[in-house]
């Protein structure tokens, strides 16, 4: 296992766009999580909320699905309390593989083995460093391929 770098997230790439949306319980989690993506230099495409309103999270999921189709971000994530109603939206859409992440490992395995493209996270389950530390795993580690590209091939 690589060993990660200390806060921050040091990616390797800065051209990438990465999309982001939250429901209201996700937000302050949201905010968070973009000004790392943003002082580390990658474009950030928020999608919202931006008010701690109750708003519906599948609509900010098919946001994000539809940012993806569009091509105009190829890696997102999404935010809401638990990370498991937003992720069950957003993969009702075949081009879209996301991964309900706790830790880093959970974060490094959806990459390298599922190709994962969406990182969920849960902002009532996980603190904030830890979900620093999934997405900088996440936008850091490559997918395998190999023995893993027949089964990604099936959820698509």
């Amino acid at each position: 296992m690589p060993v990660l770098p200390p806060k921050g997230l040091c990616l390797e790439m800065t051209a990438e766009t990465i999309a982001i949306a939250s429901d209201h319980a996700g937000l302050p989690l949201k905010q968070a999580l973009k000004s790392e993506l943003e002082r580390s230099g990658l474009g950030v495409l928020d999608l919202g909320t931006d008010a701690a309103d109750s708003v519906d999270y599948p609509d900010f999921a098919d946001k994000l699905a539809a940012v993806l189709k569009a091509g105009k971000a190829k890696r997102g994530v999404l935010v809401c309390g638990t990370g498991i109603g937003i992720s069950m939206a957003a993969n009702r859409h075949r081009h879209v593989r996301a991964a309900l992440c706790h830790d880093a490992t959970s974060a490094r395995l959806a990459r390298q083995h599922n190709d994962a493209n969406v990182l969920a996270l849960g902002a009532r389950l996980i603190g904030e460093e830890t979900a620093k530390e999934c997405l900088r795993v996440f936008l850091n580690t490559a997918y395998e391929g190999g023995r893993h590209v027949r089964r990604v091939a099936k959820m698509s």
